[in-house]
């Protein structure tokens, strides 16, 4: 017999090739898999999370599952797992789920936010966490161009060409920047019921050349008319990516969005 306990986490990418296990490299899941391993006495043990990161990039509220061989209560559990591992990642919560909860296959939705440092100089303490981008930004542009991607699309130009994918079609609920003259700092969001291999990294890529005026505000339309990965700006390097939160509730991932009243019609 097993027990299921899901788990949401932090962790800083920098140092990891990524989310998933991969053959000679560190990264998140096989050092979360080595603690489980020493704290059950050598069982091994598969996590499974809501989606992969790649190298570079954060989560803020990525979320897990996993079978374990004996039952230990939550809170010892979270206790036994932050020992084990390095201050880059961080275990928020542990809880015991239900046998059917599965961290990929229930999500509902995900928020992802990339943050952009315009500063024109580097900042040392934001070079691992940002990207640096100190051109002229037109926010008017930049706020059409982000209407355009709300809805549910064919993205086959936002996902890198490399993704086993065949279905490209997701809905996008919110898509928006705000911009902190103090810090210097523009933050996109993104939330929607799924995301393609690299969609939010091209998104942010194509929308920069369209805030920097290489590109015309209008011109997302084209590129998602196009569904041809060459007709979408560069993929945005990962340091600014965070994974945000993984929501298991519709309601959840569309409040505060235009789809919230069309649900709540729905389910009347």
């Amino acid at each position: 017999m097993t027990y299921r306990y899901k788990a949401k986490l932090q962790y800083d990418g920098t140092n990891f090739a990524g989310y998933q296990v991969q053959p000679n490299a560190r990264t998140v899941q096989g050092d979360l898999e080595k603690a489980l391993r020493i704290m059950s006495k050598g069982h091994k043990i598969t996590i499974r999370s809501a989606g992969r990161t790649d190298a570079g990039v954060h989560a803020l509220g990525q979320m897990i599952h996993f079978d374990y061989p004996f039952h230990i209560p939550p809170q010892n559990m979270l206790r036994a797992l932050n020992s084990l591992t390095t201050d880059e990642i961080a275990i928020l919560d542990i809880l015991e789920a239900d046998e059917q909860f599965h961290a990929q296959y229930g999500s509902a939705g995900k928020k992802y936010q990339y943050r952009v440092d315009t500063n024109q100089i580097i900042s040392p303490f934001k070079r691992l966490y940002a990207l640096h981008h100190p051109y002229p930004i037109h926010l008017e542009d930049l706020e059409t161009a982000l209407k355009d991607i709300v809805g549910q699309h064919d993205f086959s130009s936002f996902c890198a060409s490399r993704s086993g994918k065949e279905n490209k079609v997701r809905t996008v609920y919110e898509a928006k920047v705000e911009q902190d003259l103090k810090t210097g700092e523009l933050v996109f969001t993104f939330r929607g019921n799924g995301f393609l291999y690299n969609m939010v990294r091209i998104f942010v890529g194509t929308l920069l050349q369209i805030a920097n005026g290489l590109r015309p505000a209008d011109d997302m339309k084209r590129i998602l008319a196009a569904k041809d990965r060459n007709a979408a700006g560069p993929t945005a390097q990962p340091q600014g990516l965070y994974l945000v939160e993984v929501y298991y509730d519709k309601a959840a991932a569309v409040k505060g969005t235009i789809f919230e009243e069309q649900l709540k019609e729905k389910t009347i």
